[in-house]
């Protein structure tokens, strides 16, 4: 084991063992509130179409994205929060392609993601009033289809696991406007069912792929801020999450050593998201995502994604 991974364990260990008594204290207070439960569906498709007679290079597309957003909080007693989230999105898009054999005439190619992301987050905080309250949190990140290797069919990869551990304050919370920023230490393990084989330019579609899971571990420090604002009656909504994870020591260093890479996971990885939406009526809405990625080990530069749309949106809850 590293000296800094050695040590950063050693920290979590005496953190729990010093909330141990305050969680204790807790036993007798009154009793939990319920679930405060909030949950919806959203479906946005965009659709263009060009005559045979069109003239530009343009092509006739259909995209669609599926969302599914969910908050499940319980005030388990005066001291003690719970807090899962769940944010599930998937989309394609049929792009038309003319036919080179046959002049003129056009086909829909076969569908390709947009869109796919898991994200689920559960955290626990210990509310006691205090300038900074404890908290601890797990997340897991994935996609439900990982295409990357057109002759495996590969379900929930890669698949990112972060757990951490901290101080956190809330900034701002009233009716309208939540405020909620934490620091901590954090271990995350990446999870990857990889191919045995190299992909080559011209893959055999016929060949039984051998495919094992490989990880690699790596800890540092994690700050994580929530906004979330609401706004024209509760018709205007605007979420946002940064997030930004320094690593300390990474389990494969060793095997970067000499490398143009070498020191590229000690770069301090940002993920920041936005969502905004408005209710054009009471199932109509329009949604905003933008985010912006930078991981120094993926890519040299950072990555962006928007996602503008129209559709249909329902509440649960």
């Amino acid at each position: 084991m590293k000296r800094g991974e050695g040590m950063f364990r050693m920290t979590c260990i005496a953190l729990a063992v010093l909330l141990a008594p305050t969680l204790a204290s807790s036993a007798d207070d009154p009793p939990p509130e319920g679930w405060q439960i909030t949950a919806d569906l959203g479906l946005n498709f965009n659709q263009s179409s060009y005559s045979d007679s069109w003239k530009g290079g343009e092509q006739a597309a259909i995209s669609w994205t599926l969302s599914a957003n969910g908050v499940a909080e319980k005030q388990m007693s005066p001291k003690a929060n719970w807090r899962n989230t769940l944010k599930l999105s998937f989309g394609q898009t049929h792009l038309q392609e003319e036919d080179p054999n046959n002049s003129g005439e056009r086909h829909w190619a076969s569908p390709e993601k947009s869109t796919d992301r898991i994200f689920f987050e559960s955290l626990f905080r210990l509310t006691l009033g205090h300038f900074v309250d404890p908290y601890g949190s797990v997340t897991f990140e994935s996609q439900f289809y990982d295409p990357s290797h057109p002759a495996v069919d590969r379900f929930i990869n890669p698949i990112l696991l972060t757990e951490s551990a901290g101080v956190g304050r809330t900034l701002i919370k009233n009716e309208q406007t939540e405020l909620y920023s934490r620091l901590g230490g954090a271990i995350r393990q990446h999870i990857d069912n990889e191919i045995g084989m190299d992909t080559v330019s011209v893959v055999p579609l016929d060949i039984d792929y051998p495919t094992e899971f490989a990880s690699t571990l790596d800890g540092g420090l994690e700050w994580v801020t929530d906004f979330k604002h609401t706004f024209a009656g509760e018709r205007m909504k605007y979420d946002s999450k940064l997030r930004l994870f320094q690593a300390f020591f990474y389990s494969e260093s060793d095997d970067l050593e000499g490398l143009p890479e070498e020191d590229y996971w000690k770069t301090a990885d940002i993920a920041w998201e936005n969502t905004f939406s408005a209710s054009v009526s009471k199932y109509i809405q329009v949604s905003l995502f933008f985010e912006l990625l930078y991981d120094k080990e993926i890519d040299l530069r950072g990555r962006f994604r928007e996602n503008l749309g129209l559709g249909v949106a329902y509440k649960l809850f």
